[in-house]
């Protein structure tokens, strides 16, 4: 049995991956953001004008930036700000699994910001074999789309020969992005690959399951070093000069048009995020039992670093709503997500017990897991927190 440490400061568990606490207790993204005190955001501001201005086609004969988007709060507020500086940005949707009502109006209100807009829908019979090889394999329903989300953008900048794609938050890197370099800037396979984050498993290694074919996976190749060299394709992280939050992105995206969910978001505890896709309440899913912490946990975590939670607050909140058997996302039940991958409540549940992180959670004298009546986990010790 593994005992779980938190961090004294906001309550993330050591267990995530690449989080490290120091001899004080505190995890690194604390730390991370600790440090942000100390940068001069006025000159990062300057940086990131620079950048752009190097990038903007001022013969107006192409785009001058590519936004990757889905309609969510962060990608709106992206192309919110390409807007207010004057660039005529490209706007690119890789569409998601199983896209909700709610993130399709928030697409079509995206729109009418007054931008270019191409939808990418990849093929949904073999979308759905690819979710449930992702599902089956590593664990993440969601595979398919954290892959696509990068390839299509970077496909398109090479198909329109647009060099620079804009992102949001870079969530394992305080930098800037290619773009920022003097030297060598443009894209590597291998750099988006790293970036990407395959969870091991590389898109060639589907050839074969499920009857796909090398024919089927287009859309989740990144394009060739050469072609990536022959159009300069590089991006930037706008985190890294704008202090990046999910809280005041919101704001900003429902003054222009985004709307927000009707209640708190299934697993979550806020209603302004992870609106597009009904698997999405499976894949928080998935990194509970991995990992004994969920949305609820990020969240809090986000906001005691900000100071508008209490530690203690926050504690509260992810007891009561973190890592809550995922019945339903977005007002779709669980049968109705799983059905088109082939998969039944029961499959689903094996699925899950395989994936589960058996020292973090309660079993009983003969090893099995133990759940209440609604299939929820216990995490051995809560009371560490």
């Amino acid at each position: 049995m593994s005992m779980l440490t938190y961090c004294k400061r906001c309550v993330m568990p050591d267990t995530k991956p690449d989080l490290r606490l120091d001899e004080h207790g505190i995890c690194n993204a604390c730390r991370s953001y600790e440090a942000r005190e100390a940068v001069d955001w006025d000159a990062r501001y300057q940086e990131l004008l620079k950048v752009l201005e190097k990038y903007r086609r001022p013969d107006g004969g192409h785009w001058d930036c590519i936004v990757p988007v889905s309609g969510g709060k962060d990608s709106t507020y992206q192309v919110v700000r390409m807007l207010q500086l004057g660039l005529n940005p490209l706007c690119v949707t890789s569409s998601t699994c199983d896209l909700s009502p709610l993130g399709r109006s928030n697409i079509e209100s995206l729109k009418r910001l007054g931008v270019d807009h191409i939808e990418f829908s990849p093929n949904p019979l073999v979308r759905a074999k690819l979710n449930r090889v992702g599902l089956m394999q590593v664990g993440d329903i969601s595979w398919p789309e954290h892959v696509g989300i990068f390839t299509i953008p970077v496909r398109a900048a090479v198909q329109f020969n647009v060099p620079l794609i804009v992102w949001g938050e870079n969530s394992q890197n305080e930098y800037g992005g290619p773009a920022a370099a003097a030297e060598n800037n443009v894209l590597s396979r291998r750099w988006l690959e790293e970036f990407g984050g395959l969870l091991g498993m590389r898109v060639s290694d589907l050839i074969g399951q499920e009857g796909i074919q090398a024919k089927h996976l287009i859309p989740y190749v990144y394009p060739s070093d050469e072609e990536l060299q022959r159009v300069g394709v590089t991006g930037l992280f706008l985190g890294y000069y704008i202090p990046w939050d999910g809280l005041s992105n919101a704001l900003i995206a429902q003054a222009n048009g985004f709307q927000s969910y009707h209640k708190v978001v299934e697993g979550s505890m806020v209603n302004y995020e992870n609106l597009d896709n009904h698997q999405t309440g499976i894949h928080d899913y998935f990194k509970f039992l991995k990992f004994g912490f969920g949305r609820a946990t990020d969240l809090a975590c986000l906001h005691i670093r900000r100071g508008r939670l209490t530690r203690q607050d926050g504690l509260d909140a992810v007891m009561r709503l973190d890592g809550r058997f995922p019945w339903e996302y977005l007002g779709k039940s669980l049968r109705d997500i799983l059905q088109p991958l082939g998969l039944t409540e029961g499959e689903f549940i094996r699925i899950c017990d395989k994936f589960t992180n058996k020292k973090i959670f309660k079993r009983d004298v003969s090893g099995a897991l133990v759940k209440d009546y609604n299939g929820n986990l216990s995490k051995i010790n809560n009371d560490n927190l």
